[in-house]
């Protein structure tokens, strides 16, 4: 069940940034809604792994500058995340893009904002 609400929460996160932000776009091929939503699963499921594999060690090996920065950097990390997820999906050709930097700090943001309110409303178990 947390698996279920964990990936439910990345993909609600991941469209509202689709939704808000110019830069970062979902376009599966098809344009049915219940086409859309098995892709937007699969990059959450990516987004969330990578999240997990990848971003402690970023987060260790940042601590300086995340300290530097009063944890300012944090946003330049989940950023990478979310670009490194980007060209996961690309080489999967699911028709998820991130053009660059700025929109993926944004869409870090939005995601962050969106995950905690969603978290908050249904109360996490973590």
């Amino acid at each position: 069940m947390r698996f279920l609400t964990w990936l439910l929460t990345n993909a609600v996160a991941l469209s509202a940034a689709a939704w808000l932000l110019d830069g970062i776009r979902f376009t599966p091929r098809n344009a049915e809604l219940a086409d859309k939503i098995l892709p937007l699963l699969v990059v959450a499921a990516i987004l969330g792994t990578v999240t997990a594999i990848i971003k402690p060690v970023l987060k260790l090996l940042a601590l300086p500058l995340i300290i530097l920065t009063l944890g300012l950097f944090l946003l330049v990390i989940n950023a990478a995340m979310l670009l490194l997820t980007d060209e996961i999906a690309d080489l999967l050709d699911i028709g998820f893009r991130v053009t660059g930097f700025w929109p993926a700090v944004g869409g870090a943001i939005v995601i962050t904002v969106v995950t905690w309110a969603v978290d908050s409303l249904i109360g996490s178990d973590t």
